[in-house]
């Protein structure tokens, strides 16, 4: 009996593949939505449960209250923390796609020796845990003293700056951007560069007015990649800065001090601080999709 049942199974689907298709499809679907929904669901049902009710709350909330968001908000440093938050990550962003831009271009544009290495280089770095940039990234930012014969060089003290977070996620976000601003420029027709260098305009002239313009969404792509990427950091966040807001101390640390008070205000101040994101995701969905889409390699 079972044998006939798995031989019917099996004949059914090699007469009918469509249907298994969606069968596995939505098996894929419900997996990722109970992986990823799931402990969003749970963020929200403490977001809106009473402190009081935490004790013995099931899978829905008997009480539902605004009041851990107002908390937040009025009672705590939050909308400062977010703010900083917001300035690291444009900031980032701004550095990362002036800079990919421009060796964006030079991978996908440009024939040199080493290029492909050179740009795999860059991809292990973007894959490098970032504590193994701790020890020597806070040494130097706390102010490393350098004797250079009878002068000696001593490096600015960037903790609890801006800087202190903006150049290392910086310098992690950079390789993914270059990747794929890289396989953009490079579908990019040759002739359409080469009128424009017959105008007059150089290189940077061209990349500003034709390179870029129909790059519009790998450029997108990779600063929406970025923003995200740099906004939700929390590793160089934690360390570089004391938590203090006046210190430029982004809002995941602060997200993660409120575990000490109570877990609903923490929850409510996630909820809040996931807004931006959702914002720029709406925003830039359809670049981001084709951007993400198109990072394939390309011969030239």
């Amino acid at each position: 009996m079972s044998r006939n049942v798995l031989r019917r199974g099996v004949r059914n689907a090699i007469e009918h593949p469509r249907v298994v298709y969606r069968l596995l499809f939505a098996v894929l679907v419900a997996f990722v939505l109970l992986l990823f929904g799931f402990p969003l669901y749970w963020l929200l049902v403490l977001a809106v449960t009473p402190p009081a009710a935490v004790d013995g709350l099931g899978l829905f909330p008997e009480t539902v209250t605004a009041s851990n968001f107002v908390a937040v908000v009025a009672f705590t440093s939050f909308g400062r923390h977010l703010l900083n938050g917001l300035v690291v990550a444009t900031l980032s962003t701004a550095v990362v796609l002036v800079v990919g831009s421009l060796a964006g271009y030079a991978f996908g544009r440009l024939s040199f020796p080493g290029r492909r290495p050179l740009l795999l280089v860059f991809l292990v770095v973007a894959y490098t845990p970032p504590a193994a940039f701790l020890v020597p990234l806070f040494r130097l930012f706390t102010g490393v003293s350098v004797p250079l014969g009878p002068v000696t060089l001593t490096t600015p003290t960037l903790y609890n700056t801006p800087g202190a977070v903006v150049l290392p996620t910086s310098m992690l976000t950079l390789p993914l951007a270059i990747y794929v601003l890289t396989v953009f420029f490079a579908q990019i027709p040759d002739e359409l560069e080469a009128a424009a260098r017959v105008e007059g305009a150089t290189r940077l002239g061209a990349l500003r007015r034709v390179v870029l313009p129909l790059a519009r969404p790998g450029v997108a792509a990779a600063g929406v990649l970025t923003f995200v990427q740099v906004y939700n950091e929390f590793f160089f966040s934690y360390l570089m800065t004391d938590g203090d807001p006046r210190h430029w101390a982004p809002l995941a640390p602060f997200v993660y001090g409120l575990r000490y008070s109570e877990a609903t205000l923490g929850a409510a101040a996630a909820v809040l601080g996931l807004a931006p994101v959702a914002v720029v995701l709406l925003v830039a969905n359809d670049s981001l999709v084709e951007g993400v889409a198109a990072t394939v390699p390309v011969e030239r």
